[in-house]
C-alpha cells in the first residue's frame, strides 16, 4: 500500500532520414517538445511543493499578490505535508496497523485475512459464490480494530426464497431488493441445512441482515446475474460419466483378476487336491498354495484365465476426456492431471500466459473489487471511530492491491527479460517490483538498511543497493586509460570495478 509515483522514461529521437524529413519543417522542435513534455508523468510533489510552484495569489485574497512562497509561513508546511498522498510516517502507520489487524480477521479465529481470501477463492471455484458478514465488535473484546469478517458458505442462503416482504420489497433466492432493484438486505439461514449434528431449540428458519454488513463474492457472467455459478459447472456431467466409467473399468479387472484358471474333468465326482465341496449349482472351486504340484488324471486339463486388458485406447481416451475438462474449466492440462509427459517449455509457458491471464482478470475484477476494497473502506472507518487510527478516511483511502507473485518455470530469462525492459523505458522499476508481490517503499527501505549495515561493517558484495541506478551497476569510478586489470597498484592489490568487486 502506497502512493504512486512516477519517472520519465528515456526516449529516443528520430534516426533514418525518413524520420528527418518528417521533421524538417519550422517549428518541429517546438511541437517535439511540446509532444514529450506532454506524455511526461507529473512529478511528485508535496503540497507545500505544488503550492510553491503553482499557487498564485490574488491582490484581493492576500496583502502579498503574487506566487506562493511557504517560506512566509512555515507553520504551515508540516500541516500542508500531512495532506499529501505521499506522507510516509502516514502510510507506514497505517500499514502497520492493517497487518496487525489482518491476524485477527478471522471471526472464528481459523487463519488471517489473506487465509480468508484463499477460502472465499476455493468456494467461489467450488460452489459458485461465497458470503462475507462483516461483523462489528466491542472495543472491550480487545482487538486493534473491533471488526472481524465470518464466512458464510452459498447453502446458508436459500434459493428457494423468492417472496415478496412484509415492508413491500421484492426478496429473490434469498435477496431483498427494493423497489429500484438494490439490495438492501440478505435472508440468511440460521443453521446449515447439511449439518445433522446442529439440533438446537426451534428458532426462525432465516434472519434478515442488511445488505450494508454482507459482501456477496461470485464471478457475474451473465447481465442481471444475482446468484454465482460454480466454475466447475461446464465439466461437471463429463466429469460425473469418467468417474463411473472409471470405477466400471476397476471392477472389470478385479473381477477378472479373481479367476486364476479353470479346470476340466473327465470324472467330476473325484475330488482334486484343494478342492472345496461344491455348492448348490454344483460348481466347486480349487485353490492353490504356493509351491503346490498338482498331479492331473488321464484327460483332466487346466487353462488359466487371460482376462481382456483395457487396451491401448483407454489412456487415449482419458487423455482427450481430461483435456476436454481442462478446457471446461479454463484451466492448462498439465495443472489439472499433474501430467507434463506431452508438455515441453514453450507449450508449458504458452498455457500458464493464459492461464495467468485469466487468473488476473479474476484477481482484480472479482476478489480485489468485490472483497478487498469492501473490507478496507470498512476497516479504514472502523479503526477511525475507534480510535486506533488518527487519519482522515478519505486521505489514506486510495491503495494499490499487490497480488501474490508468480513463479516462472526459467527465472532467470525473465529477470534479464525485465532489467532489458527497464533499461528501455518499457516498464518502471516499480512495476517490476509489484510484479514480484512485494511494496518498492519496503524493498527500497530493506535495500538502504543492508547497504548501510554492510558499509558500517566494511563488507562488499558484487551488488550493492548503494551503487545501482536503474537496472545495472553503475562503477563508482573507471578506470584510467591504459591502466590493466593486472596492474599493481601501490597496496600490492590488483585495480578492480567497486560495482562488481566481491570478497
Amino acid at each position: 500500500m502506497y502512493a504512486p509515483t512516477s519517472t520519465n522514461s528515456p526516449r529516443s529521437g528520430p534516426t533514418s532520414g525518413d524520420d528527418d524529413a518528417l521533421t524538417d519543417f519550422d517549428g518541429a522542435g517546438e511541437i517535439l517538445r511540446a509532444w514529450g513534455n506532454g506524455l511526461r508523468p507529473d512529478p511528485d510533489l508535496t503540497v507545500s511543493e505544488w503550492a510553491d510552484r503553482h499557487r498564485m495569489l490574488s491582490g484581493r485574497a492576500s496583502a502579498e499578490p503574487g506566487r506562493y512562497r511557504t517560506v512566509r509561513t512555515p507553520y504551515m508546511r508540516e500541516i500542508m505535508d500531512r495532506l499529501s498522498p505521499g506522507d510516509a510516517d502516514l502510510r507506514d502507520r497505517v500499514q502497520q496497523l492493517w497487518l496487525a489487524w489482518t491476524d485477527e480477521a478471522d471471526a472464528d479465529g481459523l487463519t488471517d485475512f489473506y487465509g480468508l481470501q484463499a477460502m472465499v477463492a476455493r468456494e467461489m471455484f467450488v460452489a459458485g459464490e461465497c458470503f462475507v458478514r462483516m461483523r462489528p465488535r466491542r472495543v472491550e473484546d480487545g482487538l486493534l480494530v473491533p471488526l472481524q469478517l465470518q464466512l458464510l458458505q452459498s447453502e446458508m442462503l436459500p434459493f428457494e426464497k423468492t417472496e415478496t416482504a412484509a415492508n413491500g420489497n421484492r426478496i429473490r433466492c434469498g435477496i431483498e431488493f427494493d423497489a429500484i432493484g438494490r439490495r438492501v438486505a440478505y435472508h440468511f439461514r440460521r443453521r446449515h441445512p447439511g449439518d445433522s449434528t446442529d439440533q438446537g431449540a426451534a428458532i426462525p428458519e432465516t434472519v434478515r441482515v442488511p445488505a450494508a454488513d454482507v459482501l456477496h463474492i461470485y464471478r457475474p457472467i451473465d447481465a442481471g446475474q444475482i446468484r454465482g455459478l460454480p466454475h466447475i459447472a461446464p465439466a461437471m456431467v463429463r466429469l460425473f460419466l469418467l468417474d463411473q466409467y472409471d470405477d466400471a473399468e476397476l471392477d472389470r479387472k478385479k473381477t477378472a483378476a479373481m479367476f486364476a484358471g479353470f479346470i476340466t474333468k473327465t470324472a467330476p465326482e473325484e475330488p482334486m487336491m484343494g478342492e472345496a465341496e461344491a455348492d448348490l449349482d454344483g460348481a466347486a472351486i480349487a485353490s492353490l498354495e504356493p509351491g503346490t504340484m498338482q498331479v492331473l488324471l488321464p484327460g483332466e486339463d487346466v487353462k488359466f484365465s487371460s482376462p481382456a486388458d483395457v487396451g491401448g485406447g483407454y489412456e487415449a481416451f482419458q487423455y482427450r476426456t481430461l483435456l476436454s475438462v481442462a478446457a471446461s474449466l479454463g484451466l492448462p492440462y498439465h495443472l489439472v492431471t499433474g501430467d507434463v509427459r506431452q508438455a515441453n517449455y514453450s507449450s508449458l509457458r504458452a498455457e500458464l500466459v493464459e492461464f495467468r491471464r485469466r487468473i488476473g482478470q479474476l484477481q482484480h475484477g472479482v476478489i480485489v473489487h468485490q472483497l478487498c476494497r469492501a473490507v478496507w473502506r470498512r476497516w479504514l472507518e472502523t479503526a477511525v471511530l475507534s480510535g486506533a487510527l488518527e487519519a482522515d478516511p478519505a486521505e489514506v483511502r486510495p491503495v494499490q492491491w499487490i497480488p501474490p507473485r508468480w513463479d516462472w518455470v526459467d527465472p532467470l530469462k525473465d529477470i534479464q527479460a525485465q532489467v532489458l525492459a527497464m533499461e528501455a523505458g518499457i516498464t518502471s522499476r516499480r512495476k517490476v517490483v509489484e510484479a514480484t508481490g512485494y511494496d518498492i517503499e519496503e524493498i527500497d527501505r530493506e535495500n538502504a538498511a543492508d547497504a548501510a549495515r554492510a558499509t558500517g561493517l566494511g563488507l562488499r558484495y558484487r551488488t550493492s543497493p548503494g551503487e545501482t541506478q536503474g537496472a545495472r551497476a553503475t562503477p563508482a569510478t573507471r578506470a584510467e586509460p591504459g591502466n590493466g586489470a593486472g596492474n599493481d597498484t601501490d597496496d600490492g592489490a590488483a585495480t578492480t570495478d567497486p560495482a562488481t568487486e566481491q570478497e
